[in-house]
């Protein structure tokens, strides 16, 4: 299964996966994998993948960082800026977009959004 969240840098993407995997029982520390580019969470037989390719800007570096596998087999992935031009050929199993709407100062609106257009 491959989930993409798309939004702008502090919508909240890594706020959802580690809601998400708080949800699960995960108690390690959840936090966005922008250097490592991968982080392993297992939830009993589950393998979830937290990706995040900020930095990738063709298909090149996603094959140079070796990560094809993850998406062929049977974990999670769950992707942080997926980027269509870094990772062409792999099409999500769902894709959300996080929208932020300043209500007034210092307080935020979140709104998630599934765009088929995406899928």
């Amino acid at each position: 299964m491959r989930i993409y969240l798309r939004g702008d840098l502090g919508s909240g993407k890594t706020t959802l996966i580690r809601g998400l995997l708080r949800a699960l029982g995960v108690k390690d520390t959840v936090k966005s994998p922008s250097y490592p580019l991968v982080e392993l969470y297992v939830v009993s037989r589950l393998n979830l993948y937290h990706f995040d390719f900020y930095r990738f800007l063709d298909a090149h570096e996603f094959d140079d960082a070796g990560l094809a596998d993850y998406f062929h087999g049977e974990g999670v992935c769950l992707v942080e800026w997926p980027n269509g031009q870094a990772m062409p050929f792999l099409h999500p199993t769902l894709s959300s977009v996080w929208l932020i709407q300043a209500q007034e100062r210092n307080q935020r609106e979140r709104h998630l959004a599934q765009r088929e257009s995406d899928v």
